[in-house]
């Protein structure tokens, strides 16, 4: 599903124009993406958190040349799923 669909879904489902469900549906994600950038946690109940994790410096291998190459340390986003999307993902009790 893309963010376009997700936008005309909602707008269906709510009846309100597509161009204010955009408007919601972008501020929600900036706010997401605003939330992991200050190293916050988002936590949406029944649905999974979003965290960001750090990974260490490495070193890795040039797959064309196996000359090897110095990997710097990033932060990277990481979604975990809650029990309650895992059960529904295989029909289990959390079905609606």
């Amino acid at each position: 599903m893309t963010k376009a669909e997700l936008v005309e879904l909602i707008a269906q489902r709510t009846g309100v124009s597509k161009k204010d469900t955009g408007i919601v549906v972008n501020l929600i994600l900036e706010n997401i993406g605003g939330a992991l950038t200050r190293g916050d946690k988002v936590e949406l109940r029944g649905f999974g958190s979003f965290k960001v994790k750090s990974r260490r410096p490495r070193q890795a291998r040039n797959p064309r040349t196996g000359d090897s190459v110095a990997v710097p340390p990033k932060q990277v986003p990481y979604f975990k799923a809650s029990n309650e999307l895992k059960a529904r993902l295989n029909g289990g009790a959390g079905d609606e």
